[in-house]
């Protein structure tokens, strides 16, 4: 299946990431900081042996708030991420980036 996107048709996901006037190289970090996060924050469930509702009551939230973050359907704020990690056991750091001279977070 391809998918036509401002003229141009890409038929997979490689054409489309590698395209050089689609997205900015800020455009793909931010989006690679999301999946990484998203990757990280469901293994880190999957890992405590708890389901999205469990995650949910233990930090205050509805499970479905867990599922749209789990799905990168919603970016949520800075404290909710503090109460989703907390009972994971993880928090949010300012690192350095050892591939550039920017700062990147880890979890």
């Amino acid at each position: 299946m391809s998918k036509r996107i401002n003229g141009t048709e890409y038929t997979t996901f490689d054409d489309l990431w590698n395209d050089p006037g689609l997205l900015t190289d800020i455009e793909k970090d931010e989006i690679q900081l999301k999946i990484d996060f998203v990757g990280k924050l469901i293994e880190a469930r999957e890992k405590k042996g708890i389901s999205q509702r469990q995650l949910a009551e233990m930090c205050g939230l509805k499970q479905p708030a867990i599922a749209r973050l789990e799905k990168m359907q919603a970016t949520p704020q800075i404290d909710t991420l503090f109460r989703i990690l907390k009972p994971l056991g993880y928090t949010l750091e300012i690192v350095p980036d050892r591939s550039s001279a920017t700062g990147s977070v880890a979890m």
